[in-house]
């Protein structure tokens, strides 16, 4: 018999399981919800090791869900801090671009921005760079004023707030490490017990493939685990970097490449590289997990991304143990940096959704299987987007479920 029983229950309590938790229950307060987490504490995975920027939604593809989520989730997380008071700054972000062949792709990224109905966004000039930068070197970059930065583990914390005063419950500690249907209902079998339900919402991150093939879901697109390394500056070097400056993104490499950004706490963090990790929660270049890695270097969609990214791959690894490989890129933006500057960072895991054929899903993927919805891939801007992508959980979630509406009095 299951040790405890819900109407809902949302497996992950990351960021985006919280905000479509709370979502949830404002449109359905009578619900019985719980959200599930393995971990003791919540966002211990890739909410709490994020940059804490809020993103304006400048790169993404015009009409993909990355675009419209971050760009509406941008002013739902903002109103939310401020309600909530949550310190965020609104410090902005340079895109440089340090050669001339970047330059198509830079008016690339200002169109797309200005389709995306991003505010305030504008080309500039080496003048204009060290007026914001005073110490970035560039030939042109475009200017996002509205660019942010937010501790997303406080966010979450206050999400789970909400959840809870809402009457959803929060179970730590409990890991699913099975999921059978039986009489149109789910019993998960996780490290503390059975937990019932007849509907599930999985937002599961890193563990988002593995979950949904329990339910019966497709086992593709699978995750595969990019570990990102971080340097810090030195305090007394943080006046090098005032807010957030950006490459060009190489369209030879399917990651951004190494950035500069300002925290919260008034760190200066300075990268992430980004090298397949050898675990999904693979924080440290030791981290290893037999059966993570075995999944990950024998899925045919590794080998075709490796195959077509190898040159960049090697260059990748390389910087991740060479600190003057990894300041090298770092001077080409900010010329004043030295190797002294640098002391060891924090690291994340990126839950990176790879289809068969070798490509990134680039866009955020949701997906239903039974009374199982999916969120099978959402990686950067996802923190941003949470809220958003909450309302887009819970609208799903009222129609493939059926779920009662209140009735207004």
């Amino acid at each position: 018999m299951p040790d405890r029983k819900y109407d809902l229950v949302v497996i992950g309590a990351g960021i985006v399981g919280l905000a479509s938790a709370m979502e949830i229950l404002k449109r359905h307060p009578a619900l019985r919800l719980a959200v599930l987490d393995k971990e003791e504490q919540i966002a211990q995975h890739q909410t709490g090791h994020n940059s804490g920027v809020i993103h304006s939604g400048i790169y993404y593809a015009p009409g993909s869900l990355k675009a419209k989520l971050c760009v509406s989730g941008k002013q739902k997380l903002i109103q939310f801090c401020q309600e909530h008071d949550i310190p965020y700054e609104l410090c902005g972000k340079i895109i440089v671009a340090t050669t001339e062949e970047e330059l198509p792709r830079l008016q690339n990224i200002y169109e797309r921005g200005l389709a995306n109905g991003v505010p305030g966004v504008e080309l500039i000039g080496p003048e204009r760079i060290r007026e914001i930068e005073p110490e970035c070197e560039g030939i042109r970059a475009i200017w996002s004023p509205t660019t942010g930065i937010v501790d997303f583990g406080r966010v979450a914390l206050a999400y789970a707030d909400e959840v809870q005063a809402r009457g959803g419950e929060i179970l730590t500690g409990h890991e699913v490490f099975d999921i059978k249907q039986q009489d149109g209902v789910y019993n998960l079998e996780t490290s503390r017990g059975v937990v019932a339900s007849k509907y599930i919402v999985s937002c599961a991150g890193l563990y988002a493939d593995r979950i949904a093939e329990m339910t019966g879901a497709p086992k593709y697109p699978k995750i595969v685990p990019f570990r990102g390394d971080y340097y810090v500056l030195r305090p007394e070097k943080r006046h090098l970097v005032r807010g957030l400056i950006y490459p060009v993104p190489d369209p030879r490499f399917p990651f951004l490449g190494v950035h500069f950004t300002r925290r919260m706490d008034g760190e200066v963090w300075l990268g992430p590289n980004a090298v397949l990790a050898f675990a999904r929660e693979g924080y440290r270049r030791t981290d290893f997990n037999a059966r993570d890695l075995l999944e990950a270097v024998t899925y045919r969609g590794f080998g075709l991304l490796a195959w077509r990214y190898w040159r960049m791959g090697l260059e990748e690894m390389y910087r991740d143990f060479s600190k003057v490989a990894f300041l090298a890129a770092l001077k080409r933006y900010v010329p004043a940096i030295r190797a002294e500057d640098m002391l060891p960072g924090p690291s994340g895991v990126r839950a990176q959704a790879l289809a068969p054929d070798g490509s990134l899903v680039d866009d955020f993927v949701f997906n239903r299987s039974g009374n199982a919805l999916h969120v099978r891939n959402a990686p950067s801007p996802a923190a941003t987007s949470s809220l958003a992508i909450g309302e887009v959980i819970a609208a799903t979630a009222a129609k493939a479920f059926d779920l009662p509406t209140p009735v207004a009095h």
